[in-house]
This record gives structure tokens, C-alpha cells and sequence, in this order.
């Protein structure tokens, strides 16, 4: 795919729901398909979640609900930012020209992909009907 990456402002854009230029577009696909694309997610609800986390730090009281009210604000984040990732995704493949669920198309694909390879490794081991497999 695409070598050209987004800038830091290009990219903080983005994590916060900007529609990058029209050659990075091959860039947002890979990252929504790749196999670490979750962290990508995570690192991208970082730059929404870790300022509001910050605001709960700063607000007077007790040192503990502080940091009790941050740590929620993470969990939560994060939880909901994963629990509609794959949605938020593909609306965002779709943002930049792509038809929509063909990310999720292509991971489906990679996932079938590698279970196969592993399938055939397994029956190649396990299911060859010689009897001498290692342990």
C-alpha cells in the first residue's frame, strides 16, 4: 500500500474524526486493516481520552476521587472506543472514499487467511494418520 504517511497534525486531526487529503487515503485503509489495528484505535481515543483524564486531575478535592474520576474516564474511553471500533472504523474507511465494510471485508479475509495456514499445520501435525507426532 501507500509509504506516505500523515504528518503529527495531519494525524491528530484524524484521531479526532478529520478527513485526511485525498492521497493519504490508501494510508487510512492499511490502518484500519493491518493486524494491530485495535492498538491503532487505542492510540487514536488516546488523544480524546488522556486531555479529559487530565481535566478530572485538576479539578479540586480529595486527591483520591480524583484520581478515582480519571481512572474512570479511562475505562470508559477506552471501553466504548473498542466496543464500537469496528463501526467507527469503517465509517471512517468510508470517510475517505472507500466503500463502506470493506475494511471489515479485508480483515475477514486476513483472519480467514491465517486460520487456514494454521488448520493446514495443524491437520500436517496432528492429523497426518502416521501415529509418530512429537508431543
Amino acid at each position: 500500500m501507500a509509504s506516505t504517511r500523515p504528518n503529527p497534525i495531519q494525524w491528530l486531526w484524524y484521531s479526532v474524526g478529520g478527513r485526511l487529503p485525498e492521497r493519504l487515503a490508501p494510508w487510512v485503509l492499511r490502518d484500519a486493516t493491518s493486524r494491530a489495528w485495535r492498538w491503532r484505535l487505542a492510540a487514536r481515543s488516546s488523544v480524546v481520552v488522556l486531555p479529559l483524564a487530565a481535566v478530572w486531575l485538576l479539578l479540586p478535592g480529595p486527591i483520591g476521587l480524583r484520581l478515582a474520576l480519571s481512572l474512570m474516564a479511562l475505562l470508559v474511553g477506552y471501553f466504548y472506543s473498542q466496543a464500537y471500533g469496528d463501526e467507527s472504523v469503517e465509517l471512517r474507511v468510508a470517510k475517505h472514499g472507500y466503500e463502506y465494510g470493506v475494511a471489515r471485508a479485508m480483515r475477514r479475509a486476513a483472519e480467514d487467511e491465517a486460520d487456514a495456514e494454521a488448520r493446514a499445520r495443524y491437520n500436517a501435525r496432528y492429523r497426518s494418520g502416521s501415529g509418530d507426532a512429537a508431543p
